[in-house]
């Protein structure tokens, strides 16, 4: 779909997103704030199974239930697999997300196949999956007169279909007014991603790894970085975006501070494979790795470009080579689409490629027969097992691959409910928790719950949980204990308890 290299941050590479916790809400003014015309301006210019012998059945009900949206930010279809809302399909002429996956992710059909031809076309299709009544949930076509939705002046980002459920819901509304209003922007910079100004260029680190404790130290060895975000914000393609969003260009201050959490979005899968190495003390700079990315999906794959993980070489400067192989069902066709190497990873270089299918079937056609070589670390992005039983059932066989072939293993969540109730599907498989915590490059953007907007919002990869085999293994106490790591493997009691306190 048009509108953006990938829904960023994370998403559906086994599961759908889960609604959060309770972080900090932000504040909100005094009144409900006054309607705006859903699009103001007039129309502008066209510009391998393991060899396991105690497979353990798999919990009956997993504590969390799946929700009903997806990576990118799209109403769940049929049996909460991940698919574009129904407004969305039936605007394409579509029936289901095999569909639009098969056409549109594939390249089968081109832009002006699916009714859009000017960049304003593209903006308004991007929005109409969020024009919905969130009082009453109604559709547009449910209303006597489909354009009568308008959306909050303030946080452009919800929409009432009148006065009336706009007043009975801005009790809840104005709790979360203004973090959606950062929604809402990011949603429509992401275009940036796709068009290659984001992420600027950035610098070999200055400082050693284990010293960027987060976001503000890696921010700090970014020479120019104000040349850099301002040349984005007076670049031609935000100009264009704000020409044709339908929606008033904010201050440049506040496209500064969006391009900032879009950048920390698109990095924080690479920094976040980095701090993995570290975790485990592989040290990519005394031999050629191989990484593979589990339950990789169009979040991954959609326009990724072969350079996208080269932050681990700034990261990491004279690497001996990184391999990248992402492995998912949901692979999406495109440069890193190519096998896996027989040899090691070229020097200094990260190199990207993929395999179409499931893990352990990967590992026995690939891995067993030496097409592909066996990874240092694996690590999944929102794996989702928790979600549902077909889910968590579709995951067992390569969770139980993880854990018997004794693979360091890194898996990210969005939130603490989804770590918690990871954690408890994760035990009760008899797998080795070395720890879990929060994640100092976790995404700082805010990513709203599609058909519930008024909650707190999620960021990906907030948290993430680091497994190793079936038992305790001697050296893994020797792991990084100065990153917020919260280590031991906690008992199913516990887990069942809570696990606030194990968050640093």
């Amino acid at each position: 779909m048009a509108g953006g290299r990938r829904r960023g941050g994370g998403g559906r590479r086994g599961g759908p997103r889960q609604q959060p916790g309770t972080p900090e809400t932000p504040g909100a003014a005094s009144s409900p704030a006054p309607f705006s015309p859903a699009a103001t301006p007039a129309q502008p210019n066209a510009g391998a199974t393991p060899k396991t012998g105690r497979s353990k059945k798999a919990p009956e009900e997993p504590a969390a239930r799946a929700p009903d949206v997806d990576s990118l930010g799209f109403q769940a279809m049929d049996r909460n697999v991940p698919g574009l809302s129904h407004v969305i399909l039936q605007k394409l002429n579509m029936k289901s997300y095999e569909d639009y996956s098969e056409s549109a992710m594939d390249g089968r059909k081109s832009g002006s196949d699916f009714g859009i031809r000017t960049y304003f076309d593209m903006f308004q299709k991007m929005e109409d999956t969020f024009k919905f009544c969130v009082e009453c949930k109604k559709l547009p076509d449910a209303l006597p007169d489909p354009k009568s939705l308008r959306r909050c002046k303030r946080c452009q980002n919800v929409y009432y279909c009148g006065v009336a459920c706009q007043r009975a819901n801005w009790p809840l509304h104005k709790k979360f007014c203004k973090k959606l209003k950062l929604v809402a922007l990011d949603r429509l910079v992401e275009w940036l991603i796709f068009t290659g100004d984001i992420p600027f260029p950035t610098d070999t680190w200055t400082k050693p790894a284990r010293d960027v404790k987060g976001w503000e130290d890696w921010f700090s060895m970014q020479e120019q970085l104000e040349e850099k975000l301002g040349a984005i914000v007076a670049g031609r393609y935000m100009t264009l975006l704000w020409a044709n969003a339908g929606k008033p260009r904010p201050e440049d201050a506040e496209l500064r501070e969006s391009i900032r959490r879009l950048v920390t979005d698109f990095h924080s899968r690479p920094l976040t494979i980095g701090l993995a190495l570290r975790l485990f003390s592989i040290d990519p700079l005394t031999r050629p790795l191989t990484v593979h990315v589990v339950g990789a999906s169009h979040v991954e794959t959609l326009n990724t470009r072969l350079t996208d993980y080269d932050e681990l070489t700034r990261m990491f400067p004279g690497h001996q080579g990184v391999e990248m192989v992402m492995v998912g069902v949901d692979v999406v066709d495109g440069p890193i689409m190519r096998p896996p190497l027989t040899t090691l990873a070229p020097r200094g270089k990260v190199y990207l490629s993929s395999y179409k299918g499931l893990y352990h079937d990967f590992w026995e056609s690939h891995v067993e027969t030496k097409l592909a070589a066996p990874p240092d670390l694996v690590v999944g992005f929102h794996p989702g097992f928790h979600a549902c039983p077909d889910l968590l059932a579709g995951w067992l066989p390569t969770l139980l691959l993880l854990r018997d072939y004794r693979l360091p293993v890194l898996f990210t969540v969005y939130s603490e409910q989804e770590l918690k109730a990871s954690l408890q599907i994760l035990v009760e498989l008899e797998m080795h928790i070395v720890g879990y915590a929060s994640n100092p490059f976790a995404s700082l953007r805010p990513e709203q719950v599609y058909s519930s907007p008024n909650k707190p919002p999620v960021y990906c990869s907030s948290h993430y949980i680091a497994l190793l085999g079936a038992e305790a293994v001697p050296g893994a106490e020797e792991l990084e204990d100065d990153d917020g790591w919260q280590g031991g493997e906690p008992s199913a009691a516990a887990v069942a308890g809570g696990i606030a306190s194990g968050l640093g």
